[in-house]
């Protein structure tokens, strides 16, 4: 197939070239001639399986032909002529080892690392380990790097890297990468003694990894040996090569890796010959990106080169220039595009590292029905059963609280057999029990709330079952791995069946969850090298194992709308190809911060340099760049602030606007291109007739239909937004109380209420000896009952005991003057015109020794100023009328002396309001006034009349439609009802 060479064969094929389809034409030319069987002879190495099924796809379109050999460089490993060689080592299993190690060394050494920790820091040493494999780095030259002039941080990683030196020796199980590299090197071994005949050729590598590398360098020397390397720069000239010899130092110019391979195979660029005579795309664009991604030593030839390059407009007139203002802009520009590409018949792929922009493609894609076909996938955490073992995995060892028993309940796959009365049960706990109730919850609790529910017969039977999951979920203690996950998914399995029914209901069902099978039967296999686990330590496992799969959509996706990771895309053609997310930090993607060698000493050991994966990036960019029809997207913002544009694209930018001549008017050109489909996707959300915003609402309902009976706290209420009142008493729409429980300032409040009153209440005939141990005994009790949360409950009670001498030593002066009479006790009275009941509750009630009232109001937040309480805030002066009026059973002689408000917050204070004869009648009277004012039908109940502040949240904005009006705007009066 080959002629004689005196030299290693090594031949490339230009950016903008199909790949694959190219890599069979050449084939198939250079044996024009020859037997068909011939071509069977040749051994065909290519570095993804996503090549090999690409290049079985071209051969079965035709003509009819034999096959050649298609082999994978990693089939290497199950060569059966290397039998001898013992299976690589289960890497999951590997990492839980070290996950041990990693463990022990942290319980001798507690500060160098925390303890769940242990299996990420596992994972990256696995993968420091497998690393030094593929480049054939002995442990002991890592451990030899000089760490004297770094700091403290790195002389702690060699107590790290010392566990892995135990694998490299000979009574190991070899890793996959070691087991590679040892099968390549016995490989070469047996090549140089019998050199083989037929045709074996390397096509699609880089050799970015050492392995490979020296596989393609022992190929390019065999007598019928070749590589084939992709989008090689044919238009970089000899003499910038020349150049590059010594620019070329860091690892994240494009050409790198070949620069790399040449050298060591003593190869110059003219050595390399052209694996078919075919013409790119567009050579004249092949030529401005090689000049734009020319290394930074170099970026002086532009000055010589730069006006050397011609056709600058043929070579732009197919690159279009996106930069939205945000991700948003810039995700539902490109679905726009995709959009066009399916109306015109055209295959459209989408290229983009960054997993959300694509997310959000594919949601904008949706308007139209498109679902595109996604390379990638979805993350298994992401997908039905992903989230359910997830969700069972983060309750183990915990108490269960209301909100995490809703979303379990709600999970799609839970109860599936019986998933319609599920819903309705799961609803009404939900409203009858789990909102407002309890922090944390029991058996006790789910069993009372099934004892009302006489006309569900089954309700015990699915409680008896829902509380048995849970309370497996919730005690399981430190055990094995293998047990911890055979606990773990039993109970996510009946979870997952229902009451009653047999098997793991619809959890392993689909792609989905055939996947999530397979992810936890690996885990399985490995279990015997996890050790103990806590519940914690075991759900952070599951999590991290479940986040490194991915799911093939299950759907049919549009058979001409993709995307694609950067992999696919060199294997793939297409009529237009999307380059997004061109922003630093994402293509290229920052380096990941290494926790074990900098890159001085990495450099140090020959390992790889952080910049590796940029310049791979780097390479991918120049591929694609170079199809037909080629869009280049940033987002302007992200969501926090301004970004900055790709390397790539700054460097293409600058080129073009620094040339003399069309440069400039070229750039201008891609950019305004890129602005008229922006100003496209923009009308996408604008309404074609604006919608007029809604006005500050005063509805008027009928007069019989507004409330007759409030409390004094909603008389503020009333005042300030008498919307809210019409809503909650007119409509009678009630907020949902918060799911989720927390140690919020009403929860405070009403504890420390619970403590004041039963104070008061037990100390009526006198206050002990030790007032303050007796009042710090009953808030242990009424925290430990109502605060189920042991910091909370110490900070709060902390906070008492800094104000409770204040409190003491000022009830000494309140029990001089009154007795306390009454605590937490309710009270009404009624208006006879307008016919209308007034109610509260009073913290305390004292009375003097000449018969008169004192009324107290414990505040745990700021006391109001007298301006409020002139003004909006009475609510003692209220309770004082309902007093006066008799409206308190068991307190006969209603003379009010004074009111008190107590403030027990973060200042201590006591504000005393007394009462001339006649003031609470003038304080009554202008309720009455109030009230009757609403028994007007003209009178509307204004949105946000008087609020303490603009940014004052109520329960019943939204449904005023706050925010399209603000409270300069008139209010607009409108009967509502007959």
């Amino acid at each position: 197939m080959f002629d004689p060479a005196k030299t290693p064969r090594l031949f490339g094929i230009a950016p903008g070239i199909d790949f694959p389809r190219a890599l069979i034409d050449g084939l198939i030319q250079r044996l024009q001639g020859q037997p068909p069987e011939v071509i069977a002879k040749v051994e065909l190495f290519v570095n993804t399986r996503r090549m090999a099924r690409r290049m079985q796809t071209l051969f079965q379109d035709g003509p009819a032909t034999f096959l050649p050999r298609l082999r994978l460089i990693t089939d290497l490993a199950h060569d059966m002529s290397f039998a001898d060689v013992t299976p690589a080592a289960n890497p999951l299993a590997r990492r839980l080892e070290l996950a041990q190690l990693v463990k022990h060394l942290i319980a001798a050494e507690p500060d160098i690392a925390p303890q769940d920790a242990a299996f990420d820091l596992a994972d990256s040493l696995a993968t420091l380990m497998e690393e030094m494999q593929g480049e054939g780095i002995a442990p002991d030259k890592v451990a030899s790097v000089d760490v004297a002039q770094h700091s403290a941080h790195w002389a702690r990683s060699q107590k790290f890297l010392t566990i892995v030196q135990d694998y490299f020796g000979d009574d190991t199980a070899l890793d996959a990468e070691a087991r590679q590299r040892l099968i390549v090197t016995r490989l070469i071994e047996r090549w140089q003694m019998h050199p083989p005949e037929h045709p074996i050729i390397v096509a699609g590598s880089t050799g970015s990894r050492g392995t490979t590398k020296l596989f393609m360098e022992a190929v390019a020397r065999l007598p019928q040996g070749a590589v084939v390397l992709p989008g090689f720069d044919f238009e970089m000239g000899a003499h910038l090569w020349a150049q590059l010899d010594e620019a070329l130092t860091g690892e994240d110019h494009p050409q790198y890796r070949f620069r790399r391979l040449m050298q060591d195979l003593e190869l110059g660029p003219n050595d390399i010959g052209s694996w078919i005579d075919q013409t790119p795309v567009s050579r004249s664009r092949n030529k401005l990106i090689s000049l734009a991604l020319c290394p930074a030593p170099v970026t002086d030839r532009w000055l010589e080169d730069g006006p050397n390059l011609k056709d600058l407009t043929e070579a732009t007139d197919q690159l279009t220039l996106v930069e939205a203002p945000s991700a948003r802009a810039e995700a539902t520009t490109i679905a726009l595009r995709l959009r066009k590409a399916v109306e015109d018949g055209h295959t459209a792929a989408l290229i983009t590292p960054d997993r959300t922009l694509t997310r959000q493609v594919t949601a904008a894609l949706q308007r139209w029905k498109i679902e595109p076909d996604d390379s990638a996938g979805i993350p298994l955490p992401q997908t039905a059963p992903g989230r359910l073992l997830r969700q069972t995995a983060s309750l183990m060892g915990k108490r269960v609280t209301p909100e995490a028993l809703l979303a379990l309940l709600k999970h799609p796959l839970v109860c599936g057999a019986q998933r319609n009365e599920h819903l309705r049960r799961t609803r009404d706990l939900e409203l009858e029990m789990l909102r407002g109730g309890p922090p944390f919850l029991s058996f006790e609790d789910l069993q009372k709330w099934a004892s009302k529910r006489k006309d569900d017969a089954d309700v015990t039977a699915w409680i008896t079952w829902l509380w048995s999951c849970l309370e497996g979920l919730m005690h399981p203690g430190t055990a094995t791995l293998a047990d911890q996950l055979a606990h773990h998914l039993g109970i996510t399995e009946r979870l997952s069946a229902g009451p009653d029914q047999p098997g793991s209901g619809g959890l392993w069902l689909a792609k989905p969850g055939e996947k999530a099978l397979q992810t936890v039967e690996t885990l399985k296999e490995a279990a015997h090298a996890g050790g103990d686990m806590t519940p914690a330590e075991y759900a952070d496992l599951i999590h991290a194992i479940l986040a490194r799969e991915e799911v093939r959509n299950p759907f049919t996706p549009h058979e001409t709308i993709m995307i694609w990771g950067t992999l696919e895309a060199r294997v793939q053609g297409a009529d237009l190809v999307i380059l997004a997310g061109l922003n630093d930090g994402i293509w290229p993607e920052a380096p990941k911060p290494d926790p074990w060698l900098n890159r001085k000493m990495r450099q140090e050991a020959g390992l790889l340099l952080p910049e590796r994966r940029i310049g791979l990036s780097a390479h991918d960019f120049q591929q694609a760049v170079a199809a037909p029809q080629v869009w280049l997207t940033r987002a302007v913002r992200d969501a926090e602030a301004q970004t900055v544009p790709s390397r790539w694209l700054n460097r293409l930018s600058n080129l073009l606007n620094g040339l003399p001549g069309e440069g400039p008017g070229c750039y201008d050109a891609m950019k305004a291109r890129g602005d008229e489909w922006l100003k496209l996707s923009a009308q996408l959300d604008t309404p074609v007739l604006p919608v007029k915003p809604a006005t500050r609402p005063s509805p008027r309902p009928p007069v019989a239909a507004r409330p007759k009976k409030l409390s004094v706290t909603r008389i503020e209420k009333l005042i300030r937004d008498p919307y809210a009142i019409y809503a909650r008493y007119v409509l009678d729409l009630k907020p949902l109380t918060q799911l989720e429980s927390s140690a919020d300032a009403p929860l405070r409040g009403q504890a420390l209420h619970d403590v004041l009153h039963d104070f008061v209440k037990s100390t009526k005939d006198g206050l002990p000896d030790d007032p303050l141990n007796h009042l710090m005994v009953i808030a242990d009790r009424v925290f430990a009952d109502q605060v189920p949360w042991p910091a909370i409950r110490a900070m709060w009670r902390a906070k008492l005991l800094s104000v409770a001498p204040w409190f003491l030593d000022t009830e000494v002066a309140r029990r001089d003057i009154a007795t306390p009479i009454a605590c937490e006790i309710d009270g009404s009275t009624k208006m006879i015109a307008p016919e209308f009941t007034l109610h509260g509750r009073a913290d305390r009630i004292d009375r003097t020794p000449d018969g008169t009232l004192i009324l107290y109001d414990y505040k745990t937040g700021a006391l109001p100023t007298k301006d409020q309480q002139e003004h909006f805030n009475k609510q003692l002066p209220l309770l004082a009328s309902i007093a006066e009026r008799g409206g308190f059973t068991g307190i006969m002689d209603t003379r009010i002396a004074e009111t008190r408000y107590i403030g027990l917050g973060a200042k201590t204070d006591e504000q005393i309001t007394e009462y001339d004869p006649g003031q609470l009648g003038e304080i009554w009277d202008g309720l009455v006034r109030l009230i009757a004012s609403y028994t007007n039908r003209e009178r509307g109940y204004s949105s946000r009349r008087a609020v303490y502040e603009s940014r004052w949240d109520q329960d019943y904005d939204h449904l005023a439609r706050f925010g399209e009006w603000d409270q300069t705007d008139p209010v607009n009066p409108q009967e509502v009802g007959p």
